[in-house]
């Protein structure tokens, strides 16, 4: 996409595009999908749901959507009124699942992320699976996606990162990711576009330090060009999939 147009058009219209781009060129989105959207209530999951909802007619495609928030025991910040509200403004039908996380740590272990991750993960295939829902959305964007290279290469010596589309062997169901092409800033300032910070709620762990630190190293390096990191996203791409990773400890949002 043009860097002009990127630098004249206003923030909803940049992710709009940039969405569209994302789900045409890997083929996100096809007629006949059901697509279930992991609400998380927050910035990115919200604006994800907005942007498939606003981009239905111009994407010429038949596909439905639906919304679900999964509630835990240990965090009920979450705006969960406002969301389903606007959420029901968009077409979106919304379902809240409440799952005890901490509830089912074992004796002596200790709530993490990736702990959190995996449960939510197993809650939102089985919603899915249930109710046929061929696509999962999640609302990972392009930063999201070169962090978590960096800190697999770094910490684990793996070349992997979160893949834009993954298929599921043991389930008919896969993972998209429409927000890839888009950046954070480019999404925080779409949601204040939309309305949708006032809706937005974080989790009570906060992001990861070693994932803060690592940001602002490629910010660094990369100048916070968008572009720049777009290319690197490119080259984790290899043939027709993407390298996959191994997802613990990533929010399933």
């Amino acid at each position: 996409m043009a860097n002009r147009f990127l630098r004249r058009a206003g923030a909803s219209e940049i992710v709009r595009k940039l969405t569209a781009k994302a789900i045409l060129e890997r083929n996100l989105v096809g007629d006949g999908d059901r697509i279930l959207i992991a609400a998380s209530g927050g910035k990115d999951s919200t604006v994800l749901a907005w942007a498939l909802a606003n981009l239905r007619p111009a994407l010429q495609k038949n596909y439905d959507l639906a919304a679900v928030h999964i509630s835990s025991d240990f965090c009920s910040c979450c705006k969960k009124t406002i969301l389903s509200k606007r959420l029901d403004e968009w077409g979106i039908p919304f379902r809240d699942i409440f799952v005890p996380i901490i509830g089912r740590l074992k004796e002596g272990e200790k709530m993490n992320c990736y702990w959190c991750s995996t449960q939510r993960r197993t809650e939102l295939l089985k919603y899915a699976v249930e109710n046929n829902f061929n696509k999962i959305a999640l609302g990972h964007h392009l930063d999201d996606i070169i962090e978590t290279f960096f800190m697999n290469l770094t910490g684990k010596g793996e070349l992997s990162t979160m893949p834009v589309l993954l298929s599921y062997r043991k389930y008919p169901v896969s993972l998209i990711r429409p927000l890839a092409y888009a950046e954070e800033e480019q999404i925080i300032a779409c949601a204040a576009e939309q309305d949708i910070l006032k809706a937005a709620c974080t989790c009570p762990y906060g992001v990861n330090s070693k994932r803060r630190d690592l940001r602002k190293r490629i910010a660094e390096f990369t100048g916070s060009s968008g572009a720049i990191k777009r290319r690197i996203l490119k080259a984790l791409s290899s043939g027709k999939e993407d390298l996959l990773a191994d997802e613990g400890g990533c929010s399933p949002y």
